[in-house]
């Protein structure tokens, strides 16, 4: 159907870090994607000093622009080096935002693009193995239901495809120009885990349009023990067996809540820290360095994390 409307360049933003084997096809995937859609107009690669041959590749590949930075910042690092290239060195009026593991179908963001009245949208993330189940549980707007099968999250999208209020970044998500210049750029501090959160949270406080929109895909490998069941299935917690999430998960979620919910929902959120360690999953340890990595960000302190890398 004809239309008035002007055709918004998008600049698709890629972070990736020592998995090449996952890059490689989603580079093939997204020139797929630019053959179908003309609106995305180039592919942004932001490598975090990758050691796996990852810049060698890139410095032969064609189909995108890349940049390597000096050191792991992690995907806030990443993200934020990411968006700051795509807005002010390109003309794109909506940047696509995406880790390295993540796979859009090709027709993910021409359908995405149908929606012309949002400032921050994206997809479903569905497991690449089981693709009725999303990787990311959704809280649905207006009560405590979390859901994760695809057929209860279309049902809340309904005839409209979308359910408001609602997104998962930084999975194949599409944020305007605009909005960019008006919050700002990622929390690179925050290296990993709440950093995607804290830019939604952001988004909301300043008055963005957000949805997600049931009808588009991005394929996922599975998280494993992302929200872990505890007191009975009452609640869940976001369990890692990685130190190094454990200590992002920890600190950065505690500042998050500390700026956009308040000491209450802190307490609230330590009250199940410690349930889920001391009683679901005992394990005082990773307890002690939860607390460690929740103080440390409370005083400013961001290095902490550093002693978990490999």
């Amino acid at each position: 159907m004809p239309t008035d409307q002007p055709v918004r360049r998008v600049v698709a933003v890629v972070v990736t870090y020592n998995r090449l084997r996952l890059l490689e096809p989603l580079v093939a995937r997204l020139t797929e994607v630019r053959e179908r859609t003309p609106a995305l107009v180039d592919v942004l690669v932001v490598d975090n000093a990758s050691t796996d041959g990852t810049g060698e590749w890139l410095a032969e590949c064609t189909e995108v622009t890349s940049r390597t930075l000096p050191d792991n910042r992690g995907g806030a690092g990443g993200f934020h080096a990411g968006l700051r290239w795509a807005v002010e060195e390109t003309d794109a009026d909506l940047v696509w935002l995406m880790d390295d593991d993540g796979l859009p179908e090709v027709g993910c963001l021409e359908r995405l693009l149908r929606e012309d009245d949002l400032d921050f949208w994206g997809p479903l993330v569905v497991d690449e193995q089981d693709t009725g189940r999303l990787v990311f549980p959704i809280r649905l707007p207006g009560g405590t239901r979390v859901v994760r099968a695809l057929a209860d999250v279309e049902r809340a999208g309904g005839a409209r495809q979308r359910i408001d209020e609602i997104v998962i970044p930084f999975n194949g998500v599409l944020v305007t120009r605009a909005l960019v210049e008006q919050i700002g750029y990622p929390r690179e501090e925050f290296f990993i885990w709440g950093d995607d959160h804290e830019y939604r949270l952001r988004a909301e406080r300043a008055g963005a349009r957000i949805a997600t929109v049931t009808d588009a895909r991005v394929h996922h490998p599975s998280v494993g023990e992302l929200g872990t069941p505890m007191m009975a299935g009452r609640t869940t917690y976001n369990h890692s067996p990685s130190d190094l999430k454990a200590y992002c998960m920890a600190r950065n979620n505690t500042l998050n809540l500390r700026e956009y919910r308040g000491w209450v929902h802190v307490l609230l959120f330590w009250a199940k820290t410690v349930w889920f360690y001391l009683l679901t999953r005992r394990d005082p340890a990773r307890l002690a360095l939860s607390a460690r990595a929740a103080y440390a960000g409370l005083r400013g302190d961001f290095t902490g994390h550093r002693r978990y890398l490999r």
